[in-house]
């Protein structure tokens, strides 16, 4: 193995000889690739192959495995990582990375690793989200066929390096940015506190030569938390083409008005950390932002903050917003948009009308015309409960969709509360009881308030797979409730936060430039099983054409939260983080449960087929490609805490 320094940018290459592709035979089917995050631009994640059928799916075996040993000693974190990717397959090479910023080329037909490249992220730093789900790609269709860099592998780093690296070897590309990185902190109109307050974890979109980048900005800590713009880069030079403010700062713009209050416009956050879509053919991009900051307290961010929790077409040449859709008006309840929007055309009567199908923790499921932002099927704004904090104006009404009902629940009646056993039920009740509890939206409190969905949805960055052919859309979504209380910063200490953390899970965040302390916590008892009823995560089916919840069923099991030993009913399901793909062979494959499991679904009617074990959960989106005349699926196994610690990349096929 030859390696190569590079001092001016910190990095590190392993190369290795590539083995050679087999060369394709005229009797093996063509190669299908994954070339995106969700396989194409628009992110729907159907792969139109069809080897892997409803009738072979539970004959498929492990082909290859794959370490990237992050989990061994000399990669020692502060804090623990999440293997979260979603690989690519361009040119006849897989391409993955990791939370340390390590790039790896592997066969897709071996998993034989080719080459390494390490950007050197210093583990010492407590990241808040400690992952990176993917990379990004783009040929350079005017660079000679054997140029260096002309075929490029983009990866965002955890803190904040955008970096271009030659696809062959793993070099980076000297003349993008600096020695080849872009740094996405400098610039910013409030640039991070500290390292660790402003992070990407997802890949850039690619439209048109650009890189268009969004941003992970830490929750709850700040009122004028790290800006989140929106950029975009020359995938060439790494040279700044534009930027876009989610928090506007131009009082010419429509929504400038929905920002009041002497502070409204230094507020932070509201900042994209899915991943972007992109349509080629309009040259749009679709930005799913997220709650401004900071998340549970809006005294300082008063009115509906538009742009913020919204589905934003930015035109991809220069930034201009094109329309928007806000899914949530002042958010005070951790509300992102997480999901990744999803591209699509669907039949609607007699037309066929190009869509945007976004899914969102409050369990909604929003499909809105591509050109105009304007639903589809119908959405309704709807009365819901007013703050009772001092300083607070919660927005008097909602948008909720008139047509899909929602995908995991409302509401939590005292008679709902659920427990294991008896001792469960009445802990989880007298834990409830004290708490505000008037449904959805109900703001947050100083006795305390019943969230639901929680704060991980509902939907959430799993997202949806699409079916253009049956026009259906698959989503995972959680059936959990949590609670959140405003403290006034002069009636805590450190001690009395520490027992609370201690006994209860409780997460406490002082909230600068508020008058306020939040703590919150997924509401669970004593056993750690939910007080929700079960399924505590399911798999739901909506028809595009008709808006119709087609079928729902549990997905997976909750044996991690049960303890050693206990038996749990599969109709519980699992709490899940990852998301689905889709295929022309009629089938659903996800990972993204508890349990150390990938399964499929048959598309039609949610009937499990098969279900393969892997060494740690899979707390990522899988995808699949065909090379050499075989279909691969392919999942990143190791998502940290709960979901298990591992560095597994698992590969399966037929026999």
């Amino acid at each position: 193995m030859r390696v190569l320094a590079y001092a001016a940018t910190g990095v590190l290459v392993a190369c290795r000889a590539q083995p050679p592709l087999p060369p394709p035979g005229s009797a093996l089917p063509s190669p299908i690739e994954w070339a995106a995050y969700g396989r194409d631009p628009g992110g729907s994640r159907y792969a139109p192959i069809d080897d892997i059928s409803r009738d072979n799916v539970a004959q498929l075996r492990v082909a290859w495995t794959y370490r990237t040993r992050e989990m061994d000693s000399a990669f020692a974190t502060r804090r623990e990582t999440s293997l979260e990717a979603t690989p690519l397959v361009v040119d006849g090479t897989l391409y993955l990375s990791t939370p340390l910023g390590r790039v790896i080329a592997l066969d897709p037909a071996t998993g034989a690793e080719r080459w390494v490249f390490d950007a050197r992220v210093n583990r010492s730093i407590n990241f808040g989200d400690f992952t990176n789900r993917g990379v990004s790609t783009w040929l350079d269709r005017a660079a000679p066929p054997d140029a260096p860099c002309r075929r490029r592998i983009y990866v965002a780093v955890i803190d904040a390096r955008l970096i271009a690296l030659d696809a062959r070897n793993g070099r980076p590309c000297v003349s993008f940015g600096t020695n080849g990185t872009v740094d996405l902190r400098a610039g910013l109109r409030n640039p991070p506190s500290e390292i660790a307050e402003y992070e990407v974890t997802s890949p850039p979109a690619v439209i048109g030569g650009l890189l268009v980048v969004g941003s992970a900005v830490a929750d709850n800590s700040r009122a004028d938390a790290a800006s989140g713009e929106v950029r975009a880069f020359d995938a060439r030079t790494g040279a700044l083409r534009w930027t876009w403010d989610p928090v506007p700062q131009d009082r010419r713009d429509p929504a400038y008005g929905t920002w009041t209050g002497p502070r409204a416009h230094t507020t932070g956050a509201a900042n994209a950390w899915s991943v972007i879509a992109a349509d080629t053919s309009r040259s749009l991009v679709f930005v799913p932002t997220g709650s401004a900051s900071p998340d549970y307290y809006g005294g300082e961010r008063l009115g509906d903050n538009r742009y913020a929790n919204s589905i934003v077409a930015l035109r991809a040449a220069t930034g201009q917003v094109a329309w928007h859709f806000q899914t949530v008006h002042h958010d005070l309840w951790d509300y992102d948009n997480a999901s990744p929007p999803a591209l699509t055309t669907v039949r609607i009567g007699d037309r066929d009308v190009d869509v945007v199908v976004q899914a969102t923790k409050t369990g909604m499921l929003y499909v809105l015309d591509r050109g105009t932002g304007v639903p589809i099927f119908p959405v309704e704004e709807r009365p819901v409960p007013r703050s009772t904090v001092a300083g607070e104006v919660a927005a008097p009404t909602q948008p909720f969709t008139a047509r899909t009902p929602p995908l995991s629940p409302h509401t939590l009646r005292q008679n709902e509360v659920w427990g294991a056993t008896p001792e469960d039920r009445a802990a989880c009740v007298e834990a409830i009881a004290p708490l505000r509890n008037a449904g959805i939206f109900t703001p947050p409190s100083l006795e305390g308030t019943l969230v639901i969905p929680s704060n991980i949805g509902g939907a959430h960055w799993g997202g949806v797979a699409i079916d253009p052919s049956r026009q259906i859309a698959v989503v995972p979504v959680n059936r959990l409730a949590a609670m959140v209380q405003l403290i006034p910063a002069d009636q805590l200490n450190a001690d009395s936060m520490r027992i609370a953390r201690q006994r209860f899970d409780f997460e406490y965040t002082r909230m600068r430039g508020t008058p306020f302390v939040m703590r919150r916590r997924i509401l669970r008892a004593p056993s750690g099983l939910p007080c929700t009823p079960p399924p505590f995560g399911t798999l739901v089916a909506v028809s595009l054409a008709s808006g119709d919840r087609l079928w729902e069923v549990p997905l997976g099991t909750i044996s991690a939260l049960a303890g050693e030993g206990a038996t749990v009913p599969p109709s519980w399901g699992s709490p899940t983080l990852g998301g689905p793909i889709t295929t022309a062979g009629g089938l659903v494959f996800i990972a993204a449960t508890l349990d150390r499991s990938i399964r499929a679904f048959d598309i039609d009617t949610g009937r499990e087929l098969w279900r393969g074990d892997l060494p740690a959960s899979g707390k990522a989106t899988p995808m699949t490609y065909r090379v050499s005349g075989k279909q691969y699926v392919v999942v990143s196994a190791g998502g940290g805490g709960v979901w298990g610690r591992g560095d597994w990349v698992v590969a399966f096929a037929l026999p």
